[in-house]
């Protein structure tokens, strides 16, 4: 052959690996000519020398294989069809729809659903597999893969859930997972199991926001699951410290030797085990391991009486699919969570195209927290790097230092006439801190330092250094009547107590007191000049998850209030997953505020980094905001409260406010318009966040028994629910 014919066959060949390129069958088809052929994932990435999981991709319609490997793929793939084709349409083993054409040169096929494949049945047992014990479609069988659920219309690729509770049954491993399905997990060893849920399982959950990015498929182990798998069913003493698996241990050996690999918290409750980005694209599995402490008691279950130990792995699958549905796949604690659901809807940055080149770039989203911006002294806490050096090791900052935006904890002694009355009821705000983020500007860049006597613009979230002593709220005016504030927590300490000079305050809290009608007069201030409602997303994802919830307890927007009240009083005794799952999308939201400004747990010396100061989300500023809107809210309604029917709180913590009253219930105490609707801008009783609902009601009698037992050391609201302290599901 001539050297000229040899470089036409050369581009001949060319054209033909290009023309190779476009089509090829769909993914289920691939899988069912391999297997028809009786071949492997191994064998056939050795041909191709790619990675058995480049192969597991293809067949799962997660990637498309490139060049020159596409061609090879393809050229094997039209053989195999040659000697294998699809099944007639006629016969009972017939893929609809999925006939592949004898070459592979034509038009491109049309994406189609993967069809519905029927289960092997297990050794000893039937060939109708049993319907799981709590599907929410009575009857639904086990499966390798059944037809997928309502949410797989919009995204195939994670047809069956965000995530899988794994357990054994009869000797198998299995998977539950939301809707009632349940999965055969071939899987004998955990890279194994990896490889299976990154190729085979469909597990994971699609972007919140189209700048994101996909959630991690999340697999929950139950004991029985770890000790399957070669894991410890506890930690040691040492492990549980470390808050990780041993690193010696030698299931991380087998994760290594397959080429996985650890984030560098290691192998603990919270796991993610990875390969190396292929093509641009992530994979990686979360592992939850509740036995290890992944689920603890103050997020997750009910601390008196815990439900998740013995909940079955179905009820499990339920339970946190169903928070993965209305939140977003759980991340670790619900703190960690709350504060990634704030990254997934607000993401920092975004594919831009390039108007020269044509191709895409990052860019940043301008309503997003996009980098690490210089902390101001007064905002962060005493164990922070920057106060290093400033004072001795245990100096308590003053007001003037430190910028103390803090849950209002405050209660008074009872007048004669409120020791007349026989009860105390306890009102509890929902969801106040969420709520509190609803239509909040919060600055977005970085800090600018104002000095010189700035003038006061609330239009500019920030810290200001200001004196509010000259505000007093003795004989203040409501809607043309006189309040006696001196029976009213201040709304600019957080103990409530009267600020006695120069402090520094978030905006809202000098906001507030330009509105009450007092001038001020700023020393200075650092403010951010970048702003936006950054949280009205993440308002809205957990105000819809509560609301959805509190549905399925039987409590709705359209109650009247003494609907209301009765309806609250039986969602006690109803489902109790439902319950947990309330409590879960309560403790994000808290959490999630209280991430903004983590403080170190120990894990560093003093005035040492953390590990949370490299998150753009650490923003203590934006958590002061918040905590100052809860404040402030609350004083102006309890102000109008005032006002309207001339009752006073005797205590406050946190969200909940305690009123004397001449009757047990909230519709003894709250202000009535004389066609029975509430007063404007007073507390409301309903389910939506700010609003209230009853939080418990003692007698007088026992609030002086308290005081007299504890000196004085007592704040009611926090024990008016049965008497105890009340359980601190905070920040």
């Amino acid at each position: 052959m001539s050297n000229d014919e040899q470089a036409l066959f050369s581009a001949i060949d060319a054209l033909l690996e290009q023309v190779a390129q476009d089509p090829l069958p769909p993914p289920a088809e691939r899988k069912r000519l391999r297997e028809a052929a009786g071949l492997s994932q191994d064998q056939i990435a050795k041909a191709l020398q790619a990675r058995r999981e480049s192969v597991g991709n293809w067949e799962a319609g997660r990637s498309e294989p490139r060049p020159p490997k596409r061609a090879a793929y393809a050229r094997l793939l039209e053989g195999l069809a040659t000697r294998f084709p699809a099944p007639a349409a006629d016969s009972p083993d017939a893929a609809p729809a999925l006939a592949v054409p004898q070459a592979f040169t034509g038009p491109a096929p049309q994406p189609v659903p993967a069809p519905a494949v029927v289960p092997p049945s297990r050794p000893g047992s039937s060939s109708t597999a049993k319907p799981t014990a709590s599907s929410r479609r009575p009857g639904a069988k086990k499966a390798v893969r059944t037809a997928a659920p309502a949410a797989a219309a919009t995204d195939p690729r994670f047809e069956n859930g965000p995530l899988a509770v794994l357990d054994v049954e009869d000797g198998q491993v299995v998977a539950y997972c939301v809707g009632g399905l349940v999965l055969d997990v071939p899987a004998k060893t955990l890279p194994a199991l990896v490889d299976w849920t990154l190729t085979e399982a469909r597990l994971g959950q699609a972007r919140l926001h189209r700048s994101g990015y996909d959630a991690d498929p999340m697999l929950v182990l139950t004991p029985a699951a770890l000790e399957r798998y070669g894991l410890p069913t506890t930690l040691t003493q040492e492990e549980r410290s470390a808050g990780r698996l041993n690193d010696r241990h030698k299931v991380i050996k087998q994760v290594e030797r397959a080429g996985l690999e650890l984030t560098k918290r290691g192998f603990g409750a919270w796991t993610r085990i990875f390969y190396r980005p292929e093509d641009g694209k992530r994979r990686c599995v979360q592992l939850c391991i509740p036995a290890w402490g992944a689920l603890p008691t103050s997020e997750w279950d009910d601390k008196k009486d815990p439900k998740l130990p013995t909940m079955s792995a179905a009820d499990l699958a339920r339970f946190l699919g169903s928070y993965a549905d209305r939140v977003m796949t759980p991340r670790g604690t619900t703190a960690t969570t709350g504060v990634a659901l704030m990254e997934a809807l607000r993401p920092p940055t975004r594919a831009e195209k390039d108007e020269e080149s044509g191709a895409f770039k990052s860019a940043l989203n301008a309503d997003a927290l996009t980098a690490l911006y210089p902390v101001v002294e007064c905002e962060v806490p005493d164990e922070h790097p920057v106060l290093k050096g400033k004072w001795p090791r245990h100096h308590q900052r003053t007001p003037d230092q430190m910028l103390m935006e803090e849950p209002l904890s405050w209660c008074r002694d009872l007048t004669d006439d409120e020791c007349l009355k026989p009860y105390l009821v306890g009102i509890d705000i929902n969801m106040a801190f969420a709520a509190a983020t609803n239509s909040l500007v919060v600055g977005l860049g970085g800090p600018t330092h104002l000095t010189g006597n700035p003038a006061f613009d609330p239009k500019l979230p920030g810290s200001w250094l200001v004196d509010l002593s000259h505000v007093d709220l003795s004989r203040a005016r409501i809607a043309g009547r006189t309040v006696d504030g001196t029976r009213l927590p201040s709304p600019f300490t957080p103990t409530g107590e009267h600020p006695t000079g120069p402090a520094w305050y978030a905006t809202p809290s000098v906001a507030y007191a330009v509105q009450l009608g007092f001038d001020v007069a700023p020393i200075e201030a650092y403010v951010r000049m970048e702003s936006g409602r950054y949280l009205d997303p993440w308002y809205d994802r957990l105000r819809d998850a509560y609301l959805a919830t509190m549905a399925d307890l039987g409590v709705t927007p359209d109650m009247d209030d003494r609907a209301f009240l009765e309806a609250m009083a039986a969602a006690k005794d109803a489902d109790p997953a439902m319950a947990l799952l309330l409590k879960a999308i309560k403790a994000t939201a808290k959490g999630g505020i209280g991430k903004l400004r983590q403080r170190s747990r120990g894990q560093v010396p003093f005035y040492e980094p953390w590990p949370a100061l490299e998150r753009k989300t650490w923003r203590p500023d934006i958590r002061a905001a918040v905590l100052s809107t809860v404040r402030v809210i609350m004083h102006r309604k309890m102000m109008k409260t005032a006002a309207a029917a001339d009752i006073y709180p005797v205590a406050v913590a946190t969200d909940c406010i305690v009123y004397p009253s001449t009757g047990p219930s909230p519709l003894d105490l709250l202000p009535y318009t004389p066609d029975g609707k509430p007063v404007t801008g007073t507390f409301r009783l309903g389910v939506s966040p700010g609003m209230v609902k009853h939080e418990g009601t003692q007698t007088v009698l026992w609030a002086e028994e308290q005081f007299e037992k504890n000196g004085g050391l007592f704040n009611i609201a926090r024990n008016i629910k049965n008497g105890r302290p009340a359980d601190d599901d905070g920040e």
